[in-house]
């Protein structure tokens, strides 16, 4: 497959990952485009140097920033 002969993690470990790296990218990307838009940069900072897979961002958005899944990239 894809994979290295000598990897130590087993398959569905390497793709849990890569669905957290996924999961955490999108929000992340939702959250600091509307912390860009809105001019909140404490906001904007924050989520650009703490990483909590997702967790903050969607905080961000749904509790500080109040937004509809409608307009999620408006």
């Amino acid at each position: 497959m894809w994979r290295n002969e000598i990897s130590l993690l087993p398959d569905w470990a390497v793709l849990m990952i890569l669905a957290l790296v996924v999961w955490s990218l999108y929000w992340k990307a939702a959250a600091l485009w509307h912390a860009a838009r809105h001019h909140k940069l404490n906001w904007f900072v924050a989520m650009s140097l703490i990483n909590t897979v997702g967790i903050l961002e969607i905080i961000y958005l749904f509790g500080i920033e109040k937004i509809d899944t409608d307009k999620l990239f408006k």
